[in-house]
Order: C-alpha cells, then structure tokens, then sequence
C-alpha cells in the first residue's frame, strides 16, 4: 500500500515576499511601454480609417462628366477636434445627395463591427448603438489637437477612383482644382503631452504613412 508524503513543499514567506518584489518591478518596466503602445494604437486606427477612405473610393468610382458637382460624393475621411479630447472623432462617409451634410445613411461601416462610421452627436461624446466606438479618438487616446501642413486645407480628405487625394470638395467642379498638389502632414497632438504623431499622405498615390515608419 502506498503511503502518502506529509512533507509536502510549498513556498516559505520569504520567497512570496520575493516573487511579489519581482512582480513589482516587471510592472515598473512595464508602464512606460504601455504608454508607448497607447500612442501606437491611436496611429494604427488613424492610418487604418484613412486607407479604408481610399480603399472605398477605389472600389466605387463617382466619376461623372455630366455633373459638374460629382466630386462631392467622393468618399472622404473628416477629423472633428475639440479641446476636450474626449470629443474628438472621425467619420468616414459620401455625400451623396450633394447637399452638404453627412447623414447616418451616408456613412461607411466599420468592417470591425459592423456599426457606422458616424456620431450624430456632433462634437460630444454621447454615442448612438448603431455607431462605431472606433472613431473617439480623443475618447480613446486622449487626442485633443490637429495641425495641417502642406496640401491639406481642411480638415477633411477625399479620395477619387484613383486613390488621388482631393481637399474642400464641398466648393470642387469638374475643373479639378481641389486635387491636391503637394504632400499632406497631420500632426495630432495628445492632451497627456505625449510625443505628436505626424502622419504624411503622399500627393499623387494617396498613400498614407506614419512619419519615422515609412514601410508599414
């Protein structure tokens, strides 16, 4: 018959002291890659919506010469900043009734979630069911300032059939002045003071990327 082992090992006091001291320090190494990463995950969705902008645009082309006011279909990217950072957003839609205003039909849908790419709200942080929580940037990552350099004009973007970028189509006709002409830099800036985070969309291709990570 077996007899069972009464000296049965466990950890004395002094070493759960120490695993508890180890602990403490992995998460003291650890805070400041998790600011890092918070930093990151804002310029991964930022980059991600404005190339599902284009991607949209590429796939359906609003191009028609007998509508001196197509170009105001064209699917675009628009950044609504607030001081509070917690009302700063973005939506993703086509104007296609031309009247100048987004509705929620309008809009694209998150491939995420399957909610829209909109806040009916205006400049707050109240949400809707059916709207994307993706897009509260400021909510989500403290973004409370954007600055334009270059080509941009306002705080929009759109992309034709081509993946070329076009600013201020609220006023673009068929003269194509809206096409942007030179390289566009967004700087978003974080209510934390975190370092900004500049994001470069190339003039003729539309490619967008975050400055310091060209290739990804």
């Amino acid at each position: 018959m077996r007899t069972l082992n009464k000296q049965t090992k466990a950890f004395t006091m002094i070493e759960l002291v120490f695993v508890i001291v180890v602990l403490g320090i992995l998460a003291a190494l650890a805070m400041p890659r998790l600011d890092r990463d918070l930093r990151q995950e804002a310029a991964d969705n930022i980059l991600s919506a404005i190339r599902y902008t284009q991607h949209l645009a590429l796939n359906d082309d609003k191009t028609d010469p007998f509508d001196t006011n197509w170009q105001k279909e064209l699917w675009q990217i628009r950044f609504t900043v607030s001081a509070d950072n917690k009302a700063t957003f973005y939506t993703i839609s086509s104007d296609q009734d031309q009247d100048g205003f987004v509705d929620k039909s309008e809009t694209a849908i998150d491939p995420i979630n399957g909610h829209y790419m909109y806040n009916a709200s205006g400049a707050t942080v109240d949400m809707d069911s059916d709207e994307s929580p993706n897009i509260f940037i400021g909510k989500k990552y403290g973004i409370n300032s954007l600055t334009l350099n270059g080509g941009c004009t306002v705080q929009h973007l759109a992309f034709d059939h081509l993946g070329r970028v076009h600013t201020g189509i609220g006023s673009a006709t068929n003269t194509y002045d809206k096409y942007m002409s030179s390289d566009c830099t967004m700087t978003f800036g974080f209510a934390d003071g975190s370092d900004n985070l500049d994001i470069i969309i190339a003039k003729e291709t539309g490619y967008a990327y975050i400055v310091g990570q060209e290739d990804s």
